[in-house]
């Protein structure tokens, strides 16, 4: 009987707490550097601070035609 060796590391997550989806964004790099400056204002990484934007956006143009975004619970 073969004894399995343990996997190093942390367990992986669970499909529900992972983010599964991705997109390529690109833009200047004067862009970044202004996207990258306010994120550090607003003190949080520049991915959070995009999402929240893309999502606030989102809600936006969403309710003006009296839709509900998706990520709305």
């Amino acid at each position: 009987m073969k004894a399995t060796a343990k996997r190093r590391g942390r367990p992986k997550k669970s499909s529900e707490d992972t983010l599964s989806e991705s997109v390529l964004l690109r833009m200047q790099p004067r862009e970044k550097e202004a996207f990258t400056n306010a994120s550090d204002l607003a003190g949080v990484p520049l991915s959070a601070w995009m999402r929240e934007r893309l999502r606030l956006a989102a809600r936006e143009e969403l309710d003006r035609v009296g839709q509900k975004a998706a990520f709305i619970e």
